[in-house]
């Protein structure tokens, strides 16, 4: 048995910014259902802590790295038969709300001191250096938070394979040379072609350089970060790398993502039953006191910044307005983006719902409620919105790239027998539009319709199958590590 460690910095139902969790707390599980021994290390924030505390943890180990005392704790990830593992240090984990950032949004003065520890506790763990009886065969980076893991590991004689998973590239942990030197780094590692980029230290710099093979959530973004475009200066060396770069699409966790029997909502339907979304969307405009009308409903959820096109949305939205639409949008993000689309929900009462913040009911909500969902990204790794929209029958309008141009078949490219959506290759808000209203155009034909949303929820984006691909992905870095040991 293939024994997996994962080591994630968020861990869904655990602790949540982003589609991270979402990845960590289903692909280890579905490894697991395969076959595999698939085990999750995770920093011991609050959230964790007491997770621990409610499902009867055990601690395992104790250890001092430097100035830090900290305890390595074995509990089980909720809902789930996985292990998981949490560092608890409260000197450096033990903080409020947002895993890598204080209430003022500003990121963690420590958080390189914070995230070396984490690698360096995962690579003492992975190499047996902790008194466990289990160590992995595999271990499985995911972000810059655990880069280091495979620099440290690199220099032991029998270490395990490694892959590093590049969830958005946008996030690097860059830090400064100063926090170099103050980490202890060895010098031999401040080199172009090591951890300095420009003149400062990159923690996903050392997943991209030391990983065994790299991967990244969707073939499209695999190839794209290969250009000056999308590589955010590391473009190069994940071309010198291409050979060991693999593009492998995110799942969705289709027990939580269930519209036939999804707790949050008060109507269920299915492939064979999809008149009863209506419902759903009648309770929906209920709820965010729109207008009961049979007009087109769009939905978008998630975060109010640069990256998800949001300035292209409120570019259209008045468009949209003036032709009846209606618009229920859930997410935070920065004031430049809430403050004009507050004053759009401001003077359209019933018929534009903004809800600043999170909150995962409503989230589940305006997927089954919405008919259309808007994801104009700029980039977008892999993307699971649009998937969750796809299953639940809610017809998704997306930029072309990276995952969304994977999972979603344009009406036009693929014709109505296929498509599951409608795409824009046009960056910025006259290609959005465009899709906008072509997408308007086959609403208003129900027969074409029902088959479009049907085309969407027919499609298996399960993790069962991603699953598989991670496994032949470790079984080729076992094999290549027994024959060039």
């Amino acid at each position: 048995m293939t024994r997996v460690l994962f080591i994630t910095s968020e861990v869904y139902p655990v602790i949540k910014t982003g589609g991270l969790a979402d990845v960590s707390g289903s692909l280890p599980e579905a490894l697991c259902q395969q076959g595999l021994d698939a085990q999750i290390l995770l920093p011991g924030y609050p959230a964790a802590m007491e997770t621990a505390r409610t499902t009867g943890a055990r601690r395992e180990a104790q250890l001092s790295l430097g100035q830090y005392h900290l305890s390595l704790w074995r509990t089980r990830l909720p809902g789930t038969p996985v292990t998981l593992w949490l560092v608890d240090c409260p000197a450096l984990f033990d903080r409020p709300g947002n895993p890598y950032q204080n209430d003022d949004g500003q990121d963690w003065w420590d958080n390189a001191h914070r995230y070396q520890l984490f690698c360096r506790v995962g690579a003492m763990m992975a190499s047996g250096q902790v008194g466990l009886s289990w160590q992995p065969d595999i271990v499985h980076c995911n972000d810059w938070q655990s880069g280091l893991v495979p620099v440290f590991l690199d220099a032991l004689p029998k270490r395990p394979g490694t892959v590093f998973t590049i969830h958005n590239l946008a996030y690097q942990g860059v830090f400064s040379w100063e926090t170099f030197r103050a980490l202890g780094l060895p010098d031999s590692l401040w080199r172009f072609d090591r951890l300095e980029f420009h003149g400062q230290l990159s923690f996903i710099k050392g997943g991209l350089v030391y990983a065994d093979r790299l991967t990244t959530v969707s073939p499209s973004y695999a190839q794209e970060i290969q250009t000056p475009e999308f590589g955010y200066g590391l473009d190069g060396l994940l071309r010198y790398r291409s050979d060991h770069l693999t593009g492998i699409l995110n799942g969705i966790d289709t027990r939580i993502w269930n519209p036939t029997e999804d707790p949050y909502l008060d109507f269920h339907y299915d492939f064979g039953q999809i008149e009863n979304k209506t419902q759903c969307k009648a309770r929906l405009q209920q709820q965010l006191g729109l207008e009961r009308t049979g007009a087109p409903l769009f939905g978008f959820i998630g975060r109010l910044v640069e990256q998800k096109g949001i300035d292209w949305i409120l570019a259209v939205l008045p468009g949209l307005l003036d032709r009846g639409c209606q618009i229920a949008i859930l997410g935070s993000g920065e004031p430049r983006y809430a403050d004009p689309l507050r004053a759009l929900a401001h003077r359209h009462p019933g018929q534009l719902s903004l809800t600043l913040g999170y909150d995962e009911p409503l989230a589940h909500r305006i997927t089954a409620g919405a008919d259309l969902f808007l994801m104009p990204s700029r980039f977008e790794p892999c993307g699971l919105n649009q998937m969750y929209s796809l299953r639940y029958g809610t017809v998704p309008v997306v930029h072309a790239v990276g995952g969304l141009r994977d999972t979603v078949r344009d009406y036009d490219d693929a014709g109505a027998a296929k498509a599951t959506g409608f795409c824009f290759r046009q960056p910025g808000p006259d290609g959005l539009w465009q899709a906008a209203t072509r997408a308007l155009a086959v609403y208003d034909n129900r027969r074409a319709w029902r088959r479009l949303q049907r085309n969407g929820m027919a499609i298996d984006h399960s993790w069962g199958r991603r699953a598989k691909e991670y496994q032949a992905l470790y079984r080729a870095i076992l094999r290549d590590r027994c024959n060039h040991p």
